[in-house]
């Protein structure tokens, strides 16, 4: 439903849990959690700017996700559970808006996220139109709304720069990855951070074929977009620990094409168990 009886609980829909959305241990992903909160987004209605765009005002443009953070707070599962996720606009600026949101189940808070778009042409941003920041104005949480603010975090250079970087994990972009604004699209971006967090992991300690699988995804994840990725095309996913405490390490991961970055990545993940020489048994 688009109307919800609290306006302070922001827009509600409801998404099932789909089999795409689960991870090897059976409950849904981070990766899951992520699609929830983009198939939310899409289906908000701004009726004014539909409008607008319907009577040939408006356009041509491109939606672009210039940043995003996503959090797994909770299991969630199996194939069929409906959770609800709560949508509303945290920031609208003169060519962006940030939307706040959070996943429920029942009364359960399982996860979180929020996201900042822009709208572009092949110039660059675009003004957003009163129409649509009407629309917004609609949508606008409190300051203690239930999606929370996003922590302002700003780009440190050295993470534009390959020497900052220890590991590194080769990736090929793939047809089935580009979508209609023709690159390659978040989703399969965030996972080939997983990928490059997986193969870490599993150099860490030393897993062979055929071994048991230890839980690798990050639980949660921070990720701004500063160019595009294509295709066809060859990429590194860089990665290197932050920091690792009791039960948790947190990476710095960067996306580049030869000396170029395209994104970067802060990611909270389970801590890699210490390299063992000992063959399986």
């Amino acid at each position: 439903m688009n109307s919800p009886e609290d306006p302070s609980a922001g827009v509600r829909v409801d998404v099932p849990v789909r089999q795409a959305d689960l991870g090897r241990d059976g409950l849904a992903s981070t990766i899951g959690v992520a699609r929830w909160l983009e198939d939310a987004r899409i289906r908000l209605r701004l009726h004014r700017f539909e409008r607008l765009i319907g009577e040939g005002r408006f356009g041509p443009f491109r939606i672009l996700l210039v940043r995003q953070r996503v959090s797994r707070l909770a299991p969630v599962g199996p194939v069929g559970t409906r959770v609800q996720v709560h949508t509303g606009v945290r920031r609208v600026g003169r060519s962006s808006v940030t939307f706040g949101q959070e996943v429920m189940v029942g009364d359960k808070r399982v996860g979180s996220g929020d996201a900042t778009i822009v709208l572009a042409d092949s110039s660059g941003p675009l003004r957003l139109p009163d129409e649509l920041i009407a629309d917004l104005d609609e949508m606008q949480l409190p300051e203690t709304g239930v999606a929370g603010r996003p922590a302002a975090t700003r780009l440190r250079p050295e993470r534009l720069h390959r020497a900052h970087y220890s590991y590194w994990a080769p990736l090929r972009s793939r047809i089935g990855d580009v979508d209609s604004n023709q690159h390659v699209n978040f989703i399969a971006l965030a996972t080939w951070y997983d990928e490059a967090v997986a193969a870490f992991t599993l150099d860490s300690i030393g897993t062979t074929a055929g071994g048991s699988v230890p839980d690798l995804p990050p639980w949660s994840y921070r990720i701004q977009y500063l160019g595009e990725v294509t295709y066809p095309g060859n990429y590194e996913i860089a990665l290197t620990v932050r920091s690792v405490d009791t039960g948790s390490a947190h990476y710095e991961l960067g996306v580049f094409r030869g000396s170029t970055c395209l994104g970067v990545a802060d990611a909270i993940g389970p801590r890699p168990a210490a390299r063992t020489s000992e063959a399986p048994r």
